[in-house]
């Protein structure tokens, strides 16, 4: 189950910290844990390792460390705990004065942003890696856009292999990077596919920030436009990658800015990155902006007025997404930290909790798409931890599950959410299989 792609491309989160996405240096402490995390089989290993080595590294690998473990308990269905195990937050923008219900309104974000893409070749849709509700959005478009004329998907967690993908008609883990490993990612994949899209990679390998954007950008513009001058293209990209403008990856010019100089064209640009939920909730713009408008999806706000749609930096990026909180606290999900959270000052302390019913975030069911389908951990035996996954039965072994869940104690139950039709659940844990079934998810 390993991706024959590079290890995380962690450096993608400091698109937050330019200062971190220039410089790139990295400890010796750091660069053992990709060697190591190189080296691990599967994602579940992956998680196995790092949750055994971050309690011993020091402050300043700590936050690295962190941010692993959430992209890695993201791909493994711990939605909840990735978000609160890296609390990631963007830089503040200076005198934002955050809009209030009298003037604005909050309009469903799919419909108001493929509205906003009528009469332009290119959209921009980011997304923060360790967080898949931020996928949710792009997997709503993608019918929208598609009615409009827009032909190709290009997904930046994609490696090479782009036509062996479409003629298969479905991901399978060695098609990109441990992103695509998620499941709704790999639904995304899966649902342009579907849909007829020209699925595309464009990532670059380069580790240099400035090298990075613009080979993006470059390749875009030779898979597409080069080709395809009258082409639509729509954008599933990572964190400021969608920017028209310098700013949050410091005096970098973004790769959308750079795509827009090598098409001539003028993109439309979304960002679900700048406002996000915090695991506690904690007081902020993001927790003013949901109590204000009390979004139930992906929302953008929009002036009662003028019509216009709003951005927090319009320089930047044309919207703002708001994306509702889960509404479960992170103990909850079912996952059981076995150190403090660093911040307690004290690794030492235990943490242990006993939960029986996990509860995972009801965005899952992704607008209506996916219906909830009950399981416990009675599936792994007395294994832990343990993935719990569901694949379409006419699908491969190696193809991207459409959910999976990881025990991590016995005696607990939770959901998968799965769209209508028949499937094979297999539970694994770190020595192999443990017990599957077959099993139908009625219309």
């Amino acid at each position: 189950m390993q991706s024959k792609s590079a290890i995380w491309i962690v450096l993608a989160a400091a698109a937050v910290t330019p200062s971190v996405a220039i410089t790139q240096h990295f400890s010796r402490v750091q660069v053992e844990m990709f060697r190591a995390l190189k080296q691990q089989p599967n994602d579940l290993a992956r998680y196995d390792y790092l949750t055994k080595v971050a309690p011993f590294v020091s402050d300043d690998d700590q936050s690295l460390a962190l941010q692993l473990i959430a992209s890695a308990e993201n791909e493994l269905g711990l939605y909840n705990e990735a978000v609160r195990d890296f609390p990631l937050k963007s830089q503040v923008i200076p005198n934002l004065t955050l809009p209030t219900p009298d003037s604005w309104q909050g309009r469903d974000a799919a419909e108001v942003v493929a509205n906003m893409a009528a009469g332009h070749q290119i959209l921009l849709v980011n997304e923060a890696h360790h967080d898949a509700h931020t996928r949710q959005l792009s997997i709503e478009l993608l019918q929208k856009l598609r009615d409009q004329g827009f032909t190709y998907f290009a997904a930046e967690a994609l490696s090479t292999n782009d036509d062996r993908l479409t003629a298969r008609g479905y991901p399978i883990f060695s098609d990109g990077s441990e992103y695509l490993h998620e499941p709704v990612y790999g639904e995304l994949v899966r649902q342009a596919v579907r849909l007829g899209y020209k699925v595309i990679s464009y990532d670059s390998g380069s580790s240099d920030m400035a090298t990075r954007e613009r080979d993006q950008a470059a390749t875009l513009y030779r898979k597409v436009f080069a080709k395809d001058p009258k082409a639509k293209l729509f954008v599933h990209a990572g964190y400021a990658h969608i920017d028209k403008h310098p700013g949050r990856l410091g005096p970098l010019h973004p790769m959308a800015m750079q795509l827009a100089a090598l098409t001539g064209l003028t993109p439309v640009s979304i960002d679900q990155t700048q406002f996000r939920e915090q695991i506690p909730a904690e007081d902020g713009p993001y927790q003013s902006l949901i109590s204000a408008f009390k979004p139930d999806g992906p929302v953008v706000l929009v002036n009662r007025q003028s019509g216009q749609v709003w951005s927090a930096n319009p320089a930047q990026y044309d919207a703002t997404v708001i994306l509702p909180a889960s509404g479960i606290g992170a103990v909850e999900s079912g996952y059981l930290r076995p150190w403090a959270f660093v911040t307690n000052n004290n690794r030492n302390q235990n943490m242990w909790t006993r939960v029986v019913n996990a509860q995972r975030p009801e965005w899952l069911k992704l607008g209506g798409l996916r219906r909830p389908y009950a399981i416990s951990s009675t599936l792994c035996k007395t294994t832990f931890p343990c993935v719990v996954e569901a694949r379409l039965s006419d699908e491969s072994p190696e193809a991207v599950p459409m959910d999976r869940y990881t025990f991590t104690q016995p005696e607990t139950s939770t959901r998968l959410f799965l769209q209508p039709g028949k499937y094979h659940l297999l539970a694994w844990g770190l020595q192999g299989a443990l017990s599957s079934k077959d099993i139908e998810i009625s219309r």
